[in-house]
Order: C-alpha cells, then sequence, then structure tokens
C-alpha cells in the first residue's frame, strides 16, 4: 500500500479493501519506525489522527465519494490547525497549540483527509536545507549524511520515505521545489495567489505559497484540486472560477514549445545535474516538444533581490512574536522591554535572527530607497523577462537546484553559498509565477536530481500535464530510498 498513488489509495477505499483507520494505522507505525531515524516529522498524535480516519470511514460508509476521502496526509508545521501543536519549527512557538484551522487545512478537512501530524521545517521557513529547525534537522532518505533541502524539507522527506502519501508545504523562494529535488518527489508552487494563505505563519507575504508534495504529478493534481480556491479572509487570495487541474493530465506533448533559458545552464551547474537535465530534454523531444532558447537576462539579480524584499517582509510579520500574546515569554525579565528583548533572544534562532536584522536595516530610514525600493524596480524587471520569455514558448525548463543534496554542515557556516541553493526557484517566486519539480535522475552517489518546469501565470494544468507525460515514459518518481527491509521499508 505504502507504493500506491493517491488515485490507487482512492479506489481502494471506495472498493472496501482497506478502511481509512487500517490505512491511517499503517502508515503511523511506518512513522514510529522510521521518523526516531529521519526526524521528519515535529508532532504526531495517534489518537488524534484514528478519529479523523474513523470518520472519514463513517463518510464512506454512508455512500459519500471523493478523490481524497479517507486519504492520510502530512502537513508542514507551518499552518494552523485546530488542537494541534504548530510551532514553525520554532522554540518561539514550542508550545502553541492552534485554535483554529488554515483554509488550507479546512480545506482538506471537507475533501476528507486524515492528518498523520506535522512535519519539520526550517524555522519559520527560513532555510535550503532543514538545519535551521529548533526540532533538529531532517535527514534525507537517500543518504543519512544529506541534507533533504528546505524549508518543506519534513514534508519531502515524509513523502519520499513513505511515511506519507503526500503533504503540503509552502514555497517562498523554492522551498516546495528545491526539497523535492532533494529527495526525488514532485512539488507544485502554484500561482501566487491560487491558494490561500490564510491560516499559515506568514515568512514574506508578498511571496510565500502553499502547495502540494507528492510522488507524482497526477497526485499533485488530485492535492490542488482539494487545496485551492478564493478564501475571503485572505486579502492576496484571487477570485477566480475553479478548476479541475488534473483536465489536461493525458493531452500529448506534440508541439509544445520548451523555453530553455540560457541562463539556467551557465557555470555554478553540477555537471551531473546538467547531464540529467539534458537526458530529460530528449525525452520531451521523444514525446514531440520542441525547444527554443529564451533568456531571462535579470535572473541573476534574483537572488540578491529576494535578500533584501524576503528579509524586509519577515521583519514585520516576525515582530507579533514579542512574548505577551502567545508563544515563548522569557521566565526572567526586569520590564516589558526586558520581556520583548530576552523572549525574542530566547525564541528566534540563529538564521531568523539574521534576517530579521538584514529586513530592518533596509526598511530604516537612509536605506529604504537605496536597497528596498530597487530591489522592488528589479523585481518588475524580473516578471518582465518571464512575460517576454512566454511570447516564444508555452513552459520553461531547466535544473531546480544546481547540486544534487549536499550534506549536513556542508554549507552552514556560509549563508551565502547557502542562499545559491534557490538560484534557480528565487526568479518565479518573485515574478509570482507557478513553478514545480519532478525526478528526472540520480548522481553518481545515489541522490536525486529535480527538472523543474516553470509555467505562466494560472497555467498549473499544463505543467502537470507537462510533468506526467514524462513520468508516463520514465520511473525516477516510482524508485524508493533503500531504507532496510527490517524497518518496514519498501525498496
Amino acid at each position: 500500500m505504502i507504493d500506491s498513488s493517491l488515485k490507487q489509495l482512492a479506489a481502494a477505499l471506495a472498493a472496501k479493501q482497506i478502511s481509512s483507520t487500517e490505512l491511517a494505522a499503517l502508515f503511523l507505525d511506518r512513522i514510529e519506525a522510521l521518523n526516531p531515524r529521519l526526524n521528519a516529522f515535529i508532532t504526531v498524535d495517534r489518537e488524534r489522527t484514528l478519529a479523523e480516519a474513523r470518520q472519514a470511514d463513517a463518510r464512506l460508509a454512508a455512500g459519500e465519494t471523493g478523490a481524497l476521502l479517507g486519504v492520510p496526509v502530512a502537513h508542514k508545521d507551518i499552518f494552523c490547525a485546530d488542537g494541534w501543536r504548530t510551532t514553525c519549527g520554532s522554540k518561539m512557538l514550542g508550545n502553541f497549540v492552534a485554535p483554529y484551522d488554515a483554509t488550507v487545512i479546512a480545506k482538506f478537512k471537507a475533501a476528507g483527509t486524515v492528518s498523520l501530524g506535522k512535519t519539520n521545517m526550517d524555522e519559520f521557513a527560513m532555510g535550503s536545507s532543514n538545519e535551521t529547525s529548533f526540532f533538529g534537522a531532517v535527514k534525507n532518505p537517500w543518504s543519512d549524511a544529506a541534507v533533504p533541502g528546505g524549508s518543506s524539507g519534513g514534508s519531502a522527506a515524509a513523502v519520499a520515505a513513505r511515511l506519507a502519501p503526500a503533504a503540503t508545504g509552502t514555497d517562498t523562494g523554492g522551498s516546495i521545489r528545491q526539497p523535492a529535488s532533494l529527495c526525488g518527489i514532485s512539488g507544485l508552487k502554484p500561482t501566487y495567489g491560487v491558494c490561500s494563505r490564510y491560516g499559515m505563519i506568514a515568512f514574506a507575504s508578498s511571496l510565500d505559497q502553499a502547495g502540494p508534495m507528492a510522488p507524482s504529478a497526477e497526485d499533485c493534481a488530485l492535492l490542488l484540486n482539494a487545496m485551492a480556491g478564493f478564501d475571503e479572509r485572505d486579502s492576496t487570495s484571487l477570485p477566480r472560477e475553479p478548476e479541475d487541474y488534473s483536465r489536461d493530465l493525458d493531452q500529448p506533448l506534440a508541439g509544445l514549445r520548451i523555453g530553455l533559458p540560457k541562463e539556467f545552464f551557465a557555470a555554478g551547474l553540477s555537471a551531473e545535474v546538467a547531464q540529467a537535465v539534458e537526458a530529460a530534454i530528449a525525452e520531451y523531444q521523444k514525446l514531440g516538444a520542441q525547444t527554443v532558447e529564451v533568456s531571462l537576462p535579470n535572473m541573476g539579480l534574483s537572488v540578491p533581490v529576494y535578500y533584501v524584499l524576503a528579509p524586509a517582509e519577515a521583519s514585520s510579520n516576525l515582530s507579533r512574536f514579542d512574548g505577551v500574546r502567545y508563544g515563548h515569554r522569557a521566565s526572567d525579565y526586569k520590564d516589558l522591554l526586558d520581556m520583548y528583548e530576552k523572549s525574542r533572544a530566547e525564541g528566534f534562532g540563529a538564521e531568523v535572527k539574521r534576517r530579521i536584522m538584514i529586513g530592518t536595516y533596509v526598511l530604516s530610514h537612509g536605506y529604504y530607497d537605496a536597497y528596498y525600493l530597487q530591489a522592488q524596480k528589479i523585481r518588475r524587471l524580473i516578471a518582465a523577462d518571464f512575460a517576454a520569455a512566454f511570447k516564444q514558448c508555452d513552459v520553461i525548463l531547466g535544473p531546480t537546484a544546481p547540486t544534487p543534496a549536499f550534506n549536513f554542515g556542508e554549507k552552514a557556516a556560509d549563508p551565502v553559498a547557502m542562499y545559491l541553493s534557490d538560484i534557480y526557484t528565487i526568479a518565479v517566486n518573485l515574478a509570482g509565477l507557478p513553478g514545480m519539480s519532478i525526478p528526472c535522475g540520480f548522481s553518481g552517489n545515489g541522490r536525486p536530481i529535480g527538472l523543474q518546469l516553470i509555467g505562466d501565470l494560472f497555467a498549473e494544468a499544463k505543467l502537470l500535464n507537462v510533468a506526467h507525460q514524462y513520468q508516463l515514459v520514465t520511473d525516477w518518481h516510482r524508485r524508493l530510498p533503500p531504507l532496510g527491509e527490517a524497518s518496514g521499508a519498501r525498496r
């Protein structure tokens, strides 16, 4: 059952081949066996999960149907979920139990899914390796020495190791796509505004977007059908008619124009990644697609632009964590200011503090025009580059990350090197576009390599179609990490 797709699981549940309670217990047992090694989950509540599964079984017994009814799903610990501890990977929220559901969580509940628990993540989604979590680093299922990517590393590792059939993630500068690439699964960042941010703890509000993580593009389409939709409680949510994101999965790719940005294949790209991407391009050509060279001349500025804008928004968003209303409060303080200072000093980790300080600096008097305003202008240029490129092609293709998964500690002491892990993904967030990573190969030491597909605004169905057709003729997404039969894992 752990190898089954979401469609297969739903069919087995509908046919009474297995109950939702039995299916949830199967994955809970697997989490119990493997999570001590992987650290993919922060919070697991077996009784709460099984209670949700029994509710799903009752809905199934009453004749209700649904594409995800009774299917277990894990949730990144950035989404508030009523009654669940919601930490955002931080000591600051280590004791916070959410009193309400994020819209994404509410939508999954309405669809009848069962929550397996809350997955580990970089603290407040700030990181590219899952090494900044207060609850410890997540290990990549393909190698205990390798990072899983971040910030949605717990979700990626959980899906790759089949501790969960699917999971939610969030993507601010690549935090769905980069860990999907490093762990060998599929992950989709939708167009900004397609999924509600209500109840999703904010990092950078103009960039954050929720999305699905699963083994295949077909699974991601089913998840996005449940997640997407207008929400009047989110001022950035877009009022659009509901879509079936799986509608074009089976469309042939004959005549598809794939744009290859020359900037994606320049210095800094690992030879192994380049080789895997070239092989994927050859597969697409066999499927009838044609390639065209395009240019994104301002893409090289995306990392510095991001690391002005995102910290600026973070410094504002994280000011709410002051020890007064909820979250960590210092135990020993003299007055209100001392309580603020000590609570924040104790509650936030080093990377979060670094970004708050950078963000406060670029927003301060005398520096706003020099840094923040200039970054916003370049952001518009980056978006214009994509708009020009999409006049020549239907989708843009390239690597998701410049290298396969790197080792723990390899970049932790060099923030700039760490930030460059997202060099191919950040521009997509700055432009508000949909982007997707799918597995396309392995490195010489057996670590996954991801292929990135980028679409024009609201082109999620097209991206899923392009990804699905590739996955019909390849098996990279079906391969499981060698976790060992003794632990209950299957190869």
